[in-house]
């Protein structure tokens, strides 16, 4: 085994994990699920068959990732974050039949704070910024950072995670990188 599993940690036959990878205490991986390399599941983290985590992800403490859900290469996702999987939940009416589940995507380098919720059926752009307790609803393009419920815009965030300051159309963060505006819903970097 290339990758490190707590010995209360269950990884299914069938699961693929990638080397490197750390599984603590209580964990579950289901058959089905890819687990990239060098990924970090905390405490207590279920990943559902049809699951697809891509390299360098780290979940924290209290996470499930629900079938339906793909997140990309170097996403961070804080303590206790819901992901759902289905709009219109109801016990009597079970909706697990192939179809029903809607598609989530978290894009390269996003990072989800603690609480926060996301709806099922969004993607979540690259190096987008979720902050703690957000609930998201609707698409978050890349670099934006959202909060609030329902989750909205309040500003952008650089690749290292800090708050861009615009002036005009061009901003560059402490750490070197710039970026412009190209439309009141989207910048992108440019060094």
């Amino acid at each position: 085994m290339s990758y490190f599993k707590h010995e209360s940690a269950y990884v299914d036959e069938g699961a693929q994990v990638g080397p490197g990878t750390r599984i603590w205490h209580f964990c579950h991986v289901m058959a089905g699920a890819e687990i990239g390399a060098n990924c970090t599941l905390g405490q207590n983290v279920f990943v559902a068959k049809g699951v697809r985590i891509g390299n360098g992800v780290k979940i924290q403490n209290n996470v499930s990732v629900y079938e339906g859900v793909t997140l990309e290469d170097d996403v961070f996702v804080g303590p206790s974050v819901v992901f759902t999987n289905v709009r219109t939940p109801r016990a009597p009416f079970p909706r697990n039949r192939s179809g029903d589940y809607r598609p989530t995507l978290v894009k390269r380098g996003a990072t989800i704070g603690a609480n926060a919720t996301i709806v099922c059926g969004v993607t979540i752009g690259e190096w987008a910024f979720v902050a703690a307790g957000a609930v998201v609803t609707k698409d978050v393009p890349p670099y934006a950072l959202v909060a609030g419920v329902p989750a909205r815009r309040i500003g952008w965030a650089c690749e290292c995670g800090e708050v861009l300051r615009f002036e005009g159309d061009r901003a560059t963060c402490a750490c070197g990188r710039a970026y412009e505006r190209v439309s009141e819903e989207s910048i992108r970097r440019v060094a």
